[in-house]
């Protein structure tokens, strides 16, 4: 993301909006945001999250019974409380945005959240010590994770998920206030939409199968370098 275009409109709106007098004599506030500059910039890294976010929240369950040797219905119901972060979330990071930092700020720093939350996941995966032993051939029973292990696997997915809430829709808000213009405001939202469907599109074909087919290493390693690059 470029911060020295971004942050004129969203860093100080005293310092983004200047004074100009209109027909009647009266001031008006002209706004003064990125406009297209600014725009591949802001699809790219939401672009990149979205990929990020459904790489490694859209096959959750297989994971955590393939990888950690979870039960199935506990598998389920961890994903239903993921589920139901990432819709809650974006909620509360709307709400820090507008009430106590600016868009951007919040974009910056649930990013590197999410980064984070990246990270530990492809460790979880590539480290074996935080990762249950390999199941083996025909076994009744699986090892079962410790409890570092388990720690380990819920504050990463705690802050992955932390990091799709914070800077979902809160980019789709700051792309907006770029443009003044009512017209270009909905070119935007077209062109964002469609960038978000075509990232689960992909998240949901390309990496899963790299999960199912390759490793969950490569493809854990890749939303990491994805999540890393949409912080730029």
């Amino acid at each position: 993301m470029v911060p020295s275009e971004l942050e004129q409109t969203e860093g100080s709106k005293l310092s983004s909006q200047s004074a100009t007098p209109n027909e009647d004599g009266k001031t008006t506030m002209d706004h003064k945001g990125g406009g297209w500059t600014t725009f591949p910039f802001i699809i790219g890294s939401m672009t990149g999250l979205s990929l990020v976010a459904g790489g490694w929240g859209a096959n959750l369950i297989v994971f955590l019974i393939n990888e950690f040797h979870v039960k199935s219905i506990t598998a389920t119901q961890i994903n239903n409380v993921i589920l139901g972060c990432n819709s809650l979330f974006p909620i509360a990071g709307a709400i820090v945005a507008d009430t106590f930092f600016d868009s951007y700020t919040v974009i910056i720093t649930f990013a590197f959240v999410s980064l984070l939350g990246m990270i530990l996941l492809t460790l979880t995966t590539t480290i074996n010590s935080l990762k249950p032993s390999l199941c083996a051939m025909g076994a009744s029973k699986c090892p079962t994770p410790s409890k570092l292990q388990f720690a380990v696997l819920y504050i990463a997915l705690a802050l992955a998920s932390l990091g799709v809430g914070g800077t979902r829709f809160t980019i789709a808000t700051m792309g907006a206030d770029q443009f003044d213009d009512a017209k270009d405001q909905g070119i935007f939202f077209n062109w964002y939409f469609l960038a978000l469907y075509i990232a689960n599109c992909v998240s949901l074909t390309a990496l899963i199968y790299i999960q199912d087919n390759v490793s969950w290493g490569l493809a854990f390693g890749i939303c990491t370098v994805l999540n890393a690059i949409a912080l730029r």
